[in-house]
């Protein structure tokens, strides 16, 4: 019987202490290939533990790859992990990906893709920028801005962004700041510091942008997907959800939603918060895309109408200057950004303080709100060539989820056109994009998929949906038509 030496007192959670023993023992070939573990039953009593903890620690070693459980029979180990020649076998070490992931990578230069959601590169402003970043380097601080830093941020750029918070009343004198490279490292400290695999629940949007997605899944908490309806989540089923399952996190896109577009009302912000209040979950406000609205007028943040400490925020200077510099933050209680900062010096000690340095003179120079200014028009005019491309192009039935800002729109073609299936044949036309395939938690819809606009050009737009449009009649060979619903807006 395996003797491992667990501390109940340790803050690392006895099912990961075991799961690390098991591991260990494993790759040290201390438990062949093909070898059974002990029933959790029978671990469980023989190590005085509860049958969960140790169920908790045998799927997080089946998630590496190392265990395969066979119903009725038991959990095995793999097969060992020596490859030919007595090379490692990394792949067998490493266990399976977890989450479909879409192709990384730009594509060709001869496709028109609507795969990546990203600013368009006619936009960026190269004279300003190269004038941003003389002004830094000939700067007096430049060479403490290329020492170490303090993991919270460049300490100037993060003082403007709290007392910009401040200035618009969703930073509270018990909440602090994060600088972080980008929303993504944001997410991945917070699911750090709060999320404990196998014990934890998180409440995604359904769909959702699969790197949130991935993320809580490696770490391996349950997921729960609540479905997004033409505004936003639908706040019926996340009352549900939360009642039933009672999650630690909510993570929510209050603006232009990725992938769908849509925008959560300030009422339903308003029920969505209660509802979270009532449950003792921390609400996830990831609002990367709020700055790009192209019409409309803006909703209160969730942060600006919590006064509860229940809002973590998360924002980036991503979508609307530079992705490539990957600066964002995260605003929430102030003991919870302080575990993330510790969280995160661990993880790289300090993030890139010369990209800081940078962005905090491109904004205060007034350069970035000019170049705000011209991101929004082009913007404007890209949603609408894209609406209008969709209505003329596509087939019958097909319904467009209406949206007044971001770089997405969502599309489900009718039955029976497989998104995934005429992937391909777009492909081989010159058009990409991406599959509702990527996005989903629980909810299939194979005719979704989503059209990311803003990096082209109007022409592109027009051009790639009339090739996407031939290639969906094609597949039914049904004649064109006009008719394409577009769904309520939302207000």
């Amino acid at each position: 019987m395996l003797r491992p030496r667990l501390d109940p007192a340790s803050e690392i959670p006895l099912y990961r202490q075991l799961r690390d023993y098991l591991r260990g023992a494993i790759l040290a070939g201390q438990i062949g290939g093909g070898g059974r573990l002990p029933t959790m039953r029978d671990l469980s009593e023989a190590l005085g533990l509860h049958r969960s903890t140790v169920a908790a620690a045998y799927e997080l070693l089946e998630q590496e790859g190392l265990v395969r459980t066979q119903v009725g029979k038991g959990s095995f180990v793999v097969k060992s992990f020596a490859g030919a020649g007595g090379r490692l076998a990394w792949d067998q070490l490493l266990g399976p990906l977890v989450g479909e992931t879409p192709p990384a990578g730009p594509s060709p230069r001869d496709v028109i893709s609507f795969a990546s959601s990203r600013p368009a590169e006619d936009l960026f402003p190269m004279a300003e920028l190269r004038a941003t970043v003389d002004e830094v380097i000939g700067g007096r601080d430049v060479t403490s801005i290329l020492q170490i830093g303090p993991p919270a941020g460049f300490p100037p750029l993060r003082l403007y962004l709290i007392e910009e918070a401040r200035s618009q009343g969703m930073l509270r004198e018990d909440e602090d700041l994060l600088i972080t490279s980008g929303c993504q490292q944001a997410l991945d400290l917070l699911e750090r510091v709060l999320i404990r695999g196998g014990e934890h629940t998180v409440a995604l949007e359904d769909p959702v942008y699969p790197g949130v997605r991935n993320l809580f899944l490696r770490s391996g908490a349950r997921l729960l997907g609540v479905p997004v309806g033409e505004q936003g989540v639908e706040v019926e089923a996340l009352a549900r959800a939360l009642s039933a399952a009672r999650p630690r996190l909510v993570v929510l896109t209050p603006n232009f939603q990725n992938p769908t577009g849509t925008t959560i009302p300030l009422e339903a912000r308003r029920a969505i918060l209660k509802q979270v209040r009532k449950a003792g979950a921390v609400l996830v406000e990831n609002d990367i895309y709020g700055a790009l609205r192209y019409r409309g007028s803006p909703v209160k943040s969730f942060q600006q109408l919590d006064a509860s400490g229940h809002v973590v925020r998360l924002r980036s200077f991503s979508k609307m200057a530079f992705p490539g510099l990957r600066v964002g933050w995260v605003s929430g209680p102030a003991p919870l950004i302080a575990r993330m900062a510790e969280a995160k010096q661990l993880a790289d000690l300090h993030s890139d303080q010369l990209s800081q340095a940078v962005l905090l003179r491109f904004v205060e120079s007034g350069r970035l709100e000019e170049h705000l200014h011209r991101m929004l028009r082009a913007g404007l005019e890209r949603l609408e060539a894209v609406e209008q491309a969709a209505a003329k192009h596509l087939p019958r039935g097909t319904k467009v989820t209406r949206t007044d800002g971001g770089m997405n729109l969502w599309v489900r073609l009718p039955e029976p056109l497989d998104a995934a299936g005429i992937l391909p044949k777009a492909q081989r036309r010159g058009v990409s994009y991406l599959p509702g395939k990527y996005f989903w938690v629980d909810r299939r819809e194979p005719g979704a998929l989503r059209l990311s606009f803003a990096g082209l050009k109007t022409e592109e737009i027009e051009r790639g949906v009339r090739i996407l449009g031939d290639v969906c009649r094609e597949e039914m060979r049904e004649p064109r038509s006009d008719r394409v619903q577009l769904e309520p807006a939302v207000v």
